[in-house]
């Protein structure tokens, strides 16, 4: 088994059953898929659950992960809340799963 690696994982934040969950990395991802989740069944999370677990490992780009765990997040309907970045300068912008 290869060794964990340290990659930039943009952040964002899951609202789930009205509590906020943070995820500033890619064990945080994991973390939140294995353990808060509320649809386990869905295509995009198993997607989601193999590439955080790539990205640990080096297999996988953080920036795949976080776009897996996006998918996932609306596969389920989970609303999430992320830092925009434009142009004007930094936004929040706030994504229900639908």
């Amino acid at each position: 088994m290869s060794g964990y690696t340290f990659m930039t994982f943009t952040a964002l934040s899951l609202i789930i059953d009205g509590h906020t969950i943070k995820i500033r990395s890619l064990v945080d991802a994991a973390h939140a898929l294995l353990t808060n989740w509320v649809d386990h069944d869905g295509e995009e999370y198993v997607v989601a659950v193999k590439t955080c677990l790539d990205a640990i490992k080096g297999a996988a780009t953080a920036e795949d992960a976080r776009t897996a765990f996006i998918k996932a997040a609306k596969e389920a309907n989970i609303r999430i809340i992320t830092l925009v970045h434009s142009n004007e300068g930094l936004s929040m912008a706030s994504r229900n799963a639908a």
